[in-house]
């Protein structure tokens, strides 16, 4: 039997155990989406990379000989539009004040345009395939090519200069707020939110009301366009050939 003296030390010896034992890490926060309002999207348009840039929004689509970049409002007709030659296929883009870079798919390189006009400068080529692209404060680019890796790039030169891994493939359309970036995740309803630094997913994010009110059913009319509305916490998300675009707020799911 043990007696009160002994039992006091083991059960301080206990709670001290507890208290230096590092806090268990809880998983990502579960949210859905709720839709604000909707806009008008071009039904033609296979989108592969959203971006506001003040109240322009900059668009960049695929498929090969149907491939462009607009430039224009929310909602409304592109006041430019620039069209890439066949057989190239439009991915991601970004807007970097004065200056734009739009990815290409298979096609082994990024072009560089002017951000007004919309006009090339010139063609950066890079290894791999372009998937998704976004910016961070400061410049930095992260970029996806369809696995489970973001690449951070020089915002000049293109070159990679680091990256992390997310533990998700098929990483896609990308959009950078702050230090997270959103992720479409390729064929599926979700968005991930990332911890850009650590490549940590810290949030997954359940869009799947979109696609059941666009109701399409081609299986590669997927979501896949992110934009951050600027001075406001709210988000535009479209999809391939999806005839309307969802401004939306993320809130917690129901549990």
């Amino acid at each position: 039997m043990r007696t009160p003296i002994v039992t006091s030390l083991l059960l301080a010896a206990a709670l001290g155990g507890c208290a230096g034992a590092p806090a268990q890490e809880t998983g990502p926060e579960r949210l859905t989406v709720q839709v604000l309002s909707t806009l008008p999207h071009d039904a033609a348009a296979f989108t592969e990379g959203l971006e506001f840039a003040g109240d322009t929004l900059y668009e960049s689509t695929g498929l090969a000989g149907q491939s462009t970049l607009t430039a224009g409002p929310a909602g409304g007709a592109p006041r430019t539009t620039a069209t890439l030659p066949s057989p190239l296929f439009g991915e991601g883009v970004t807007v970097l004040g004065p200056t734009l870079w739009q990815l290409t798919w298979q096609d082994g390189f990024a072009i560089e345009r002017d951000a007004t006009t919309l006009a090339e400068l010139r063609r950066v080529p890079f290894e791999g395939e372009g998937w998704g692209l976004c910016h961070q404060a400061g410049g930095r680019l992260v970029m996806s090519n369809g696995s489970s890796r973001l690449t951070f790039r020089d915002p000049k030169t293109f070159a990679v200069t680091g990256g992390v891994d997310v533990g998700r493939d098929q990483l896609n359309e990308l959009e950078c707020v702050g230090g997270d970036v959103y992720a479409n995740v390729w064929h599926t309803d979700t968005v991930l939110r990332i911890e850009a630094d650590t490549g940590r997913v810290t949030g997954t994010i359940d869009a799947g009301q979109l696609r059941a009110k666009v109701n399409t059913t081609d299986a590669e009319d997927v979501l896949n366009g992110i934009a951050a509305v600027p001075g406001t916490g709210d988000f535009l998300l479209t999809g391939k050939q999806w005839p309307v675009t969802f401004r939306v707020r993320f809130v917690p799911a129901r549990p």
